[in-house]
């Protein structure tokens, strides 16, 4: 499962899904459980059904109305505020934007800290994760101490 085509192409995994977010959301917008509960079951459709070695499917789904996002990206910017469309949801049905330089030679880089430890969006989400993994039903991670 992958946001960066290119390099998940030049990887070269046995096969690959595609979604077109911005890195660091891979599995959808943050607070929208629907959506990233919906990601995952077309992923795993997806695993299940492609047959050939280095087949990588692309997923329908779509950040914004439009791929401005992608200049935030892509292009050189010190204004957040310049590329509204580009803010992300923060729950609480607002967005945040940062008008700060990115220190990126003027990228802007707005993929989520990379944890050592998984990171939930919930309480809950933790709590389940957690009875899933202690009665190992979860058969990736049965057997591994976090």
């Amino acid at each position: 499962m992958s946001s960066a085509r290119d390099i998940t192409r030049a990887a070269w995994p046995p096969r690959s899904v595609y979604l077109d977010y911005p890195l660091g959301h891979t599995s959808g917008r943050p607070h929208e459980p629907e959506l990233n509960q919906q990601i995952l079951r077309d992923t795993l459709a997806a695993f299940e059904n492609l047959r050939v070695p280095g087949s990588m499917a692309h997923l329908p789904y779509r950040w914004s109305d439009s791929d401005r996002w992608k200049d935030r990206v892509f292009a050189p910017s010190t204004k957040a505020e310049e590329l509204p469309e580009c803010a992300v949801p923060t729950g609480d049905g607002s967005a945040k934007a940062s008008a700060e330089p990115s220190g990126n030679g003027g990228y802007e880089d707005d993929r989520v800290e990379r944890h050592p430890t998984p990171q939930y969006q919930s309480e809950d989400d933790a709590a389940a994760a957690r009875a899933s993994h202690d009665g190992e039903e979860c058969l990736v991670c049965a057997g591994i101490d976090y």
